[in-house]
């Protein structure tokens, strides 16, 4: 039997992927930061992004508790699907708002777009909405 060194061994595991954080702190762009601001916004190395195509509930200001519930579960599934690895595909437009964000879908490892997902599983709605259905207005 042929004894590896235990560093060639470690060197053919799979290297792990880290979650991404959620948002916290002034100078995002500054500082370069990738994190998650909630379900359908977040910075990837310091430019500002919005999810294509959907809506997900507010986290910072919501209407009613059930959106404040549902927000944070939008956010911590978008961030649990990122963690197993993601790109961002740009789709070349910005959004109307006044910070300008670069629309995007996020292809997930396994090739399925995220928004869609949050679609499937009732965190998130497509956009343009017809209202704010987690408050039922």
């Amino acid at each position: 039997m042929k004894v590896f060194p235990i560093v060639l061994l470690l060197s053919l595991l799979p290297l792990p992927v880290h979650a991404i954080e959620i948002c916290s702190g002034p100078n995002r762009a500054a500082r370069k930061v990738t994190c998650l601001v909630d379900g359908d916004t977040g910075w990837q190395n310091g430019k500002k992004w919005r999810l294509l195509d959907i809506d997900t509930p507010e986290t910072s200001r919501p209407e009613c508790k059930a959106e404040g519930h549902t927000g944070k579960a939008a956010l911590n599934r978008l961030a649990g699907l990122m963690a197993n690895g993601y790109q961002l595909q740009y789709s070349g437009s910005k959004d109307r708002t006044s910070d300008r964000r670069d629309l995007v879908r996020i292809r997930l490892h396994d090739g399925r777009d995220a928004g869609e997902v949050l679609i499937q599983e009732r965190l998130a709605q497509p956009w343009p909405n017809t209202g704010n259905i987690w408050c039922n207005r």
